[in-house]
């Protein structure tokens, strides 16, 4: 696993050990990197269930202005840490050892807001309604927010009203959907 593009292109990275986390591979983030263009640039992005927080760094090294990378493994904050420190970004990132409820929390107590959001939970987490639902409702999510959710293919891809699924892809067992963020419900 490795940065594939911009200031530290092929630096590797720490991946954690074990079945807990499902690091995206390097094919899918190519592929995934290249449908973002034009929305990492100067993004203000958060990346939860970071595992390795290969996702939020690849922004940073792409020109993304900061990222905050929440895990709350022990072993994966391990590895982000290490890989913030490798790649020199620490004047950009945040690293947050919790869950995403408390990340959500504290950050919207300190009034952050965000352009781009990786959403890649264990796959037993199939629904997150939910949990995008919050995010709107703290005012995590800038207007027109890029949410990016990696879940098992043939997984329910309905979120509520107010993001729109933009664009989907498949990758064997990997489906990435890609959700656009209004302020105002769509009819």
């Amino acid at each position: 696993m490795r940065i594939i593009a911009g200031t530290a292109r092929g630096t590797q990275l720490f991946a954690p050990r074990g079945m807990d986390t499902r690091p995206t591979t390097d094919k899918v983030k190519e592929s995934l990197f290249n449908m973002l263009q034009g929305e990492v640039e100067e993004a203000s992005v958060l990346d939860l269930f970071s595992g390795s927080g290969g996702l939020g760094l690849e922004c940073l090294s792409r020109g993304a202005e900061c990222a905050v990378l929440v895990d709350q493994s022990r072993e994966a904050i391990g590895c982000i840490r290490r890989n913030v420190d490798k790649l020199r970004f620490g004047d950009r990132s945040t690293v947050l050892a919790m869950d995403w409820q408390k990340a959500a929390g504290q950050l919207a107590a300190q009034g952050r807001q965000f352009d781009l959001v990786f959403l890649d939970p264990p796959y037993r987490m199939d629904d997150l309604r939910d949990m995008c639902d919050l995010l709107a409702a703290k005012g995590l999510l800038a207007e027109e927010a890029l949410v990016v959710w990696e879940r098992k293919s043939g997984s329910d891809k309905q979120l509520s009203a107010r993001f729109s699924l933009i664009k989907q892809r498949e990758y064997g067992e990997t489906e990435i959907c890609f959700y656009r963020y209004s302020l105002e419900e769509k009819a």
